[in-house]
């Protein structure tokens, strides 16, 4: 029997002489360029739509495009902040390098032009500014859910992916909202 407690004693010994030589390591999150391409896209669309949505919330005769733009406005911030972060913890830039080809084959399909922020100030108010604010912001969000589809099957850090999802939905529900006012427009 005390041949058995003394083996028990140094196996203990061991293991614990063991495991306080090793540091105890965290993994870094596993993100690929999927995720890193999601988060700087949607911070350029969050920056290029919140533009339109500040006009619609301020300008807008119909107080629903009024509600919808204020609602987006305040999910954005908190979207966009939370991307921030995420980038910024992976040493990753909050936007992509122009000249790397990241997003080339992407075109223009995920930016708002000058020229439609421009015609949407130069709009007068009612009618015809509601009409083009209604416009702009579909192909915007239409834009961010293709961006967040993007990430949800090619991502791989699963917080990403799990905003992603979030801002579909978001997005698709702000999408039927508008669709229902403009076809009464």
């Amino acid at each position: 029997m005390a041949s058995h407690l003394i083996r028990l004693a140094l196996i203990v010994a061991l293991v614990a002489g063991c495991s306080a030589e090793q540091p105890a390591t965290i993994p870094a999150p596993a993100f690929n360029a999927t995720d890193v391409m999601f988060l700087q896209m949607a911070l350029e669309q969050i920056s290029e739509g919140d533009q339109v949505a500040g006009l619609a919330a301020e300008r807008a005769a119909d107080a629903r495009i009024r509600a919808t733009a204020t609602e987006l406005r305040a999910q954005w911030k908190e979207e966009s902040g939370t991307m921030q972060r995420w980038l910024l913890g992976w040493q990753q830039p909050l936007t992509a390098d122009p000249s790397a080809g990241a997003h080339a084959g992407h075109g223009a399909l995920h930016a708002l032009r000058a020229a439609d922020i421009e015609e949407l100030r130069s709009a007068s108010s009612g009618e015809i500014f509601d009409r083009t604010a209604v416009s702009l912001l579909l192909g915007h969000l239409g834009n961010c859910v293709e961006t967040s589809r993007m990430e949800e099957s090619g991502g791989a850090y699963p917080p990403a992916k799990a905003l992603a999802t979030t801002v579909t939905q978001r997005r698709q529900a702000q999408v039927q909202r508008l669709l229902t006012l403009a076809a009464a427009q």
